[in-house]
């Protein structure tokens, strides 16, 4: 094969061997989904889409990013592992296909066109990252060097959206009249924002309007911008940039990936790229690019991917843990992380004067927050899309463990003089925040386990009586269902002690007890 084309070999399909999806059935369900929902039928023998998503993976890794880390492990069947070093490095080999977090997490960004972060020291790839899933989006590179903002001390607002005509705004009579020379990346697809945490804190809230809600503003005038990709960089996570990142920023982030060191005994690839001239950005083959048409069909088929519903139920679960905090109030809505923030009080002091509770089993003592519902949803978004990713059209087990440390990585703030990290072995979870919060989810299953959750939920067949309606039902049945509340409220006030699992369930109920309440309430009127 001669040098020039070496950088553009795509791999062979299919890059991750499935059966056939079953054809979807009729639901019940799709009668209320609306035109939207539907995917249009792709061209006839058109590669599909999640592969061709997987071949642009493939080629990245193997031509244009250096990254040997495959750090998101899945196994099928047993697989090998080693212990190295003094302090008990265990090194796996999967059995399965893995992939490179710094790779993936990007391309399923760019898939779902949500808000990336990528974080790490200079030269490790970010912006080089973030350039590529500009060309998959179909652009010229001349065009996403354009766009790309580069964060400087002195940047403004019209540096970031535009100015005004100058002549305009002699002749204008009202502000109607003054047109705005609206900057070029706000109509891109894919938007890059090299080194954020260098951009002046005021010029950083007109980034947030345009990052949050999808428009540009100035002076009454407004740019709608479409839905785009978003890659931010910087070179360090907890600081180093000139200006500090508003917290309302930040939290519009939504996964975060560090670039890893460069492995030195690669440096032979180094070396084929000079001595050939090539630069990957410029030799990305037609065959990985999305035309417009096919990143809209991208997104509507992974929104198609299901989530289990024993599955969203570990997750509800594994989130219930964070959010509570016995001694922030009196009232049981009130017991929160949030109020007691609000208050001004020290959540480490909080939790140090409860008693008689296990503060190493107690999750929520590790983090100082609970999750927003921005990043719930968030987590659920990519979780689909990575078993789409993988050629699956429901969510695994392994995809929720494996993609939540990128979407939590910004939004778990942690308590780092909780017990857990002062045990032996736990200290490094103060610094790897990757496996820390991966160690936290499977904790969380492990009680899950323990209390026989999937087989044995009390909530269980209250809320698949509340699903089937009100309608039709009976004074005497609602009645009935209210004592069953009380009944399972009076047993767990005597045996169980109160931690954040139990205090949504305590919630779940009396909300359902009050929807009784009410109905019951409106057939005595009707009546």
């Amino acid at each position: 094969m001669p040098l020039p084309n070496l950088f553009q070999s795509v791999s062979q399909a299919p890059t991750n061997p499935h059966p056939q999806p079953t054809p979807k059935t009729f639901d019940v369900a799709d009668l209320y989904r609306g035109p939207l929902s539907r995917v249009e039928p792709s061209a006839p023998n058109a590669l599909p889409l999640d592969e061709k998503l997987r071949q642009a993976y493939f080629w990245i890794i193997n031509n244009a990013i250096i990254s040997p880390h495959y750090d998101i492990e899945y196994n099928e069947g047993p697989a090998q592992s080693f212990v190295f070093g003094d302090s008990k490095t265990r090194v796996n080999l999967p059995s399965g296909q893995s992939y490179s977090s710094f790779i993936l997490m990007p391309l399923l960004n760019f898939a779902v066109r949500r808000r990336c972060l990528l974080i790490g020291g200079p030269g490790r790839g970010k912006t080089a990252s973030s350039v590529l899933m500009g060309i998959l989006a179909g652009y010229s590179l001349k065009q996403v060097r354009q766009a790309m903002l580069h964060g400087q001390p002195q940047m403004t607002i019209s540096d970031l959206i535009g100015n005004p005509l100058p002549a305009d705004l002699v002749n204008a009579q009202n502000m109607d009249d003054i047109r705005i020379a609206w900057r070029q990346w706000l109509g891109m697809r894919v938007k890059i924002v090299d080194e954020y945490n260098r951009i002046p804190t005021r010029t950083q809230s007109a980034l947030l309007t345009v990052m949050g809600d999808n428009y540009a503003e100035m002076l009454n005038h407004i740019y709608e911008c479409p839905e785009a990709a978003w890659y931010l960089t910087a070179n360090y996570e907890g600081g180093g940039g000139t200006y500090e990142v508003i917290e309302a920023l930040r939290d519009r982030i939504d996964i975060v990936v560090m670039a890893l060191h460069f492995n030195t005994r690669f440096l032979n690839d180094l070396q084929l790229r000079i001595e050939t001239n090539t630069r990957p950005e410029e030799v990305v083959p037609a065959e990985i690019i999305f035309t417009e048409a096919e990143q809209e069909r991208l997104y509507k088929e992974i929104l198609q991917v299901t989530l289990p519903p024993e599955l969203r139920r570990r997750l509800e679960f594994f989130a219930s843990q964070f959010e509570f905090c016995e001694l922030a109030a009196e009232q049981l809505e009130y017991k929160t992380k949030d109020t007691a923030k609000a208050s001004g009080q020290d959540l480490s002091q909080l939790f140090a004067r409860e008693t008689g509770k296990d503060h190493l089993k107690d999750l929520g003592n590790q983090t100082q927050n609970g999750f927003s519902v921005r990043t719930l949803m968030t987590l659920m978004v990519f979780a689909k899309a990575l078993a789409y990713f993988r050629g699956n059209r429901a969510v695994e087990f392994e995809d929720l463990r494996q993609i939540m440390p990128f979407v939590l990585h910004e939004k778990m703030a942690q308590d780092p003089d909780a017990p857990f990290f002062e045990l032996a072995g736990n200290e490094v979870y103060r610094s790897d925040r990757i496996s820390w919060i991966r160690r936290l989810f499977d904790l969380a299953c492990a009680e899950y386990d323990r209390l026989n959750l999937d087989r044995d939920d009390p909530l269980a067949e209250f809320e698949r009586e509340f699903a089937r309606g009100l309608e039709g039902v009976q004074e005497s049945e609602a009645r009935a269902r209210l004592i069953k509340i009380e009944r399972v409220l009076g047993e767990w006030s005597k045996a169980h002690k109160l931690y954040g699992n139990l205090f949504d369930d305590i919630l779940k109920l009396k909300y359902l007890h009050q929807r009784y309440t009410n109905y019951l309430r409106w057939l005595k009127w009707k009546s």
